[in-house]
């Protein structure tokens, strides 16, 4: 493509990542009430990750682990509540993308505590008894059917590696300085996703989160610090026509791992860094720029090759790196050559 475009260049850039996450201590609690519902409670803050969609999975399928009548309908009985610093005094912050994994961790020791009690009850009962019939007796013979419990991972905090991989192709425009991403594949090791679906959005978001940071989002401040870019009239930020044109995203299903939640791996901040991919693609798109300004320019083609292509590399910059005199240059060598002729 580069050798048969004049004024549009492509370039490519596979990147692979390794991401260390860190796990810390979370509480959690889960109440049944008279009438079968289940109100859980954590101690992170929902803000779109996702984390209460995840939470509300756990508690069902911990309490699932009884095995009666109806618990195959819970999760429509879950709901999650907000809790405040007096309700989980060990709430710990909402950030490193570990706040799901620790919260269903948290969940999943509440509703097994839960389970403890409540099995002595189905081993009385005899015979099949339903959900509601069984918190009903529970009630009636007041065992305790709120349990709140603190993860604490063994090794304070716990550690674990996350990988993955993009390639990112882009296009570049050589006379306004544009970038285009034209496809970006990317391959991402969730371990065990709690939530396919909503890792995969956590993915896609993070990524084009991450190519803003790259391509777009620049931070302007004038001589005595203040912000100039204070709003999105004059700060760029990723919209529709900024992501990929392809975008392809598979997760790879890792392996077991005891000491992770039910072998699960973070989702949220690792894959922003792929986004790199993107900027390093316009970057080879840049040096196929030019080097073919130097050959028109009839310099060796080796003096443009080194550059430093800054982040965020937005459309000045990428049209300065091109070549600002780039019609010109071509006009001069167009002439040059016919005049050879």
């Amino acid at each position: 493509f580069n050798e048969s475009s004049i004024w549009r260049k492509r370039g490519i850039s596979r990147l692979p990542i390794i991401y260390p996450v860190s796990m810390f201590a979370t509480p959690g609690r889960v109440s049944v009430l008279s009438d079968g519902t289940i109100v859980v409670e954590v101690g992170g803050i929902e803000l779109g990750q996702g984390l209460w969609t995840k939470v509300k999975q756990m508690t069902s399928y911990a309490l699932g682990m009884l095995q009666c009548d109806g618990t195959e309908d819970l999760l429509e009985k879950i709901r999650v509540v907000q809790s405040d610093t007096l309700s989980m005094v060990q709430g710990n912050f909402t950030g490193g993308s570990t706040t799901s994994e620790g919260s269903c961790a948290a969940i999943r020791l509440c509703c097994e505590t839960l389970v403890k009690r409540l099995k002595p009850l189905m081993e009385r009962s005899g015979g099949p008894v339903s959900w509601n019939k069984l918190i009903s007796q529970a009630y009636a013979q007041s065992v305790s059917l709120s349990a709140s419990d603190l993860y604490t991972p063994e090794d304070v905090p716990v550690r674990y590696l996350n990988y993955g991989t993009a390639v990112s192709e882009v296009e570049v425009n050589l006379v306004t300085g544009q970038t285009t991403v034209l496809q970006t594949d990317i391959l991402y090791d969730c371990g065990k996703s709690l939530n396919p679906a909503v890792d995969l959005g956590q993915i896609e978001g993070s990524f084009v989160q991450g190519l803003g940071f790259f391509m777009l989002e620049e931070y302007i401040t004038d001589s005595e610090g203040l912000v100039l870019t204070d709003s999105t009239w004059t700060y760029k930020i990723p919209t529709v026509d900024t992501i990929p044109r392809k975008f392809n995203v598979e997760i790879l299903n890792g392996g077991s791992h005891e000491k992770r939640v039910l072998s699960s791996k973070a989702s949220g901040e690792p894959p922003l860094l792929l986004a790199a991919s993107v900027h390093c693609a316009t970057r080879q798109a840049v040096k196929e720029a030019r080097k073919q300004l130097c050959m028109w320019k009839g310099q060796d083609a080796s003096s443009g090759s080194m550059f430093q292509l800054p982040v965020p590399a937005t459309m000045p910059v990428v049209k300065e790196l091109c070549g600002l005199d780039i019609i010109e240059s071509y006009l001069e060598w167009k002439l040059r050559k016919n005049s050879n002729l």
